[in-house]
Formats: C-alpha cells, structure tokens, sequence
C-alpha cells in the first residue's frame, strides 16, 4: 500500500489532506471531529489580534453557482475571520494539540501591517503547541478595507517585510498565503521568499460577485437589500488554482518551494493533480462544507488506490512530476499533429460535434452521409483543436489521435515532419526574422 504519510516543511501528518482555514476549522467542535474522520491536518480558521472580536453579518453569508444537476460548482462568501474570542480560540487549539499529537494543526493569522502587532500576537500562538503558522494575505473582502488580508498580499514589498517579522518572533515553519487577485502570482511568492518564508500556500478566494437578485437589483448573498463582493472557491477556482501553483513551481526564481495547494479540491483526482504539479500537500474546505469532514476518507483510499496502481510508493514519487512537462505556449511543437476520430458504435447521433464545429470552428464534421444522420471528421478540415471532444457527452466516443511522422496531413498537403519546431524559430515570427538577420 502506498505510504501517504506527509512531511511539509518539519509539519508531519498521516495524510497529506489538511483542511483549509474556513468556518469547519473555527472551533474545537469541528476540528475533533474532522481528525475523527481522518484529515491529517487544519489550519484554524484565521485569528485576529487581542481586543474585540470581528464582527460577521448576521444574515446570508454565501452565494452559490451551481450546474445544471444542482451540483455546487462555486461558493461566494462574505464571511470575515474569527469572531471568537482570541484566548478561546488559543484554549481550544492548545487542548486540540495535545489530543491529537500526530495531527498538523496550523495557526492562520491576520493582524495589522505593524511589527507590534506581530510581534504581539505570535508568541501567543507559540504557547498551544501549534505546528505552524499561515500568514493570511489572501482575505479579498472585509478585512482588506482595513488594510489586511489581500491588501498586504497585493504589494509584495509588505509580503516580504511581514514574513521577516515573523521569521524573527517565532521558531515556527511560516507558510505564506497568496492572493489570486493579483496579475502575476510569481511576485508575491517572490517576495515570501526573500523574506524567508518556509513554504506558500494558495490560492485563496477569487474577488466576485456570483449574481444578483432581479427582484431587489442587489447582488447576492443579500444582506438588507445590499450585497457586497466576496470570496470565490470551489471546484470552479481548480484551474485557476492549478496554473498559478504550476507557474511558482517552475519559476527559476522560486523552484523548490514548498507549496500548500488550495483551490476547488474535490476528489482524489483533483488532489493529485495539485501534487505532481508541485505542491507538497493540499488544503481543502468547500468540499467538506459540501459534502462533510468524510470526503476525506475518499480522497485517502482514492489516491492509495491511484498510487499502488501506477507503482507510487510515497508522495515523494508524485510530487511535482508534471513541471517539467509545462511550458510556455512559444514552445509547443508546431510539428505535432493529431485529428480528431469518431467512434461510430459508441456514437448516439446527438449531433452536438456537428454544431460546435460548423457554427464556431472549422466545418469538419459530416451530418448527413448518403442521405442518412452520420457524423464522421473531414481529415482535410480538421485543424486537431479537439473542441467535439469537449462537447461529446459521451466519453471516449471522440479521441485525438497522432498523425505519425511520414504521413500526409490532408489539411495543409504537407508531410507530417518528424522533427521538432516550435515558434520561436518558425518563419511566420518577426522575432525570428529579425535574429536571423
């Protein structure tokens, strides 16, 4: 069986599925019960500074996209950080520790850009035991109008400076989280780097507003007649999510960072995916709001199974795989050509290739053959775009499959060649033209 036991930056847990920091990680309650059924760690749902609690809406606090089955595709929040006492949160984790010693449990925190403030709040949070700490510069709403959660991770020059603070104070690992709502998530990684961070962790939530109400013209969750934009997740942020742990694993500038993986994680698969891209373990939350803390028994067995079936022993053998396999669009071979081919016998002539490419691609699909409904590719039209394989609601009805070198791509006329080309030399690149002279 394959061993799914997890080492992140010193933070060793069972598994390496630790819930995210949400509202099923706010409580003791919560926390007992989701090691219970078996998540190897959590992050506690982000602590503020001493004094005052926050103060959350007292009404709706989310706002749903669901698809077509009413399944949850994505989960708007409005929800700020704790609004429980800072002590009690500091009692309940201590007792949580010593109850479940083999369990990660991490410290998210968020507390005004000041030394003092930090300085203050971490040794605090040091006397629980707790494993770690997660800076949150990630909170797109509430928090950063008063100068906090992604209004830090916004500028990396406050990055930077917070995680050297933290550095100082505290003998902890310090996991960095990144906001997505930024242009280039290599910045800020960047910058938690510089400033000695152990690891990062993202994405956090997408800044948006899900939809709004046509009877009150508010948007939704609606609150008294207003709405407010809110934090995005769910399984609808996974590529997101996927492309930007992808480019800090493969920045030079940031390559052999721990990274926690946060961003619709739903199933095991999905898990994966965040591994072999790079990240060291993964972070969960709507998922379990979705569906319960049990999820997790799925994702465990789920990747057991994948593991011992490829011949994975641990998740070193996973970890970051893919990353050397993503690369920039400039260099994709250009001499890689593949059609699309229809399976007649699993075809059940919906007709949906058929529309896809002759209303928005490039006509290379029949729908009548000899007067009677059948679809099949034009090879002399097909470009390879693979577009009927998206919309085929059968699977495998459609595949790509590889023009072998030697053979005639009846499209352009020419010889598939079996050499690698891509555009940074190709003749059609002015850049090209203007190295070559």
């Amino acid at each position: 069986m394959a061993d799914l036991r997890n080492n992140f930056v010193g933070i060793k847990s069972p598994n390496p599925f630790w819930l995210a920091s949400a509202p099923p990680t706010d409580k003791a309650y919560n926390v007992e019960r989701a090691f219970k059924a078996g998540w190897g760690g959590v992050v506690w749902k982000t602590l503020g500074e001493e004094g005052p609690p926050v103060v959350n809406v007292n009404g709706p606090r989310y706002g749903a996209i669901w698809g077509a089955d009413r399944r949850l595709l994505g989960l708007n929040n409005i929800e700020l950080i704790t609004d429980r006492d800072l002590y009690t949160n500091l009692r309940e984790m201590k007792q949580v520790k010593m109850n479940w010693p083999d369990r990660a449990l991490i410290a998210s925190i968020m507390v005004p850009c000041e030394e003092e403030a930090w300085k203050a709040i971490l040794p605090l949070v040091e006397e629980t035991g707790a494993d770690g700490i997660e800076l949150n510069f990630g909170c797109p709403h509430g928090m950063s109008e008063r100068g906090m959660g992604s209004a830090v991770g916004q500028v990396p020059e406050y990055i930077e400076m917070v995680v050297r603070w933290c550095k100082q104070y505290t003998r902890m690992p310090v996991i960095t989280k990144l906001t997505p709502n930024i242009t280039d998530v290599r910045r800020p990684a960047r910058a938690a780097k510089a400033g000695g961070t152990d690891a990062v962790s993202l994405i956090n939530t997408i800044n948006s507003i899900v939809s709004v109400d046509l009877d009150n013209f508010a948007p939704n969750p609606t609150v008294g007649g207003k709405g407010s934009h809110g934090g995005y997740c769910g399984p609808a942020v996974k590529p997101i999510a996927l492309n930007m742990v992808a480019e800090i694993a493969r920045d030079p500038e940031t390559y052999g960072l721990p990274i926690s993986g946060i961003g619709g994680i739903t199933t095991w698969r999905d898990a994966a995916e965040f591994l072999v891209l790079g990240a060291g373990n993964v972070q969960v939350c709507t998922a379990a709001m979705t569906y319960g803390f049990k999820i997790v028994q799925e994702m465990i067995t789920g990747l057991s199974d994948w593991m011992d079936e490829k011949g994975h022993r641990n998740l070193d053998d996973i970890t970051g795989r893919a990353v050397p396999n993503v690369t920039d669009w400039q260099y994709l071979n250009l001499n890689y050509i593949a059609k699309a081919k229809i399976d007649q016998d699993a075809c059940i002539k919906c007709g949906r290739c058929y529309i896809a490419c002759e209303d928005t691609s490039h006509q290379a699909i029949t729908n009548f053959v000899d007067g009677a409904r059948h679809f099949e590719v034009m090879d002399e039209e097909c470009v390879g775009c693979n577009l009927c394989v998206s919309v085929c609601p059968v699977e495998n009805c459609i595949t790509m499959e590889q023009l072998p070198a030697g053979t005639l791509d009846k499209r352009t006329g020419r010889v598939v060649d079996p050499n690698y080309a891509n555009w940074t030399t190709h003749p059609n690149n002015p850049m090209a033209r203007q190295a070559a002279e």
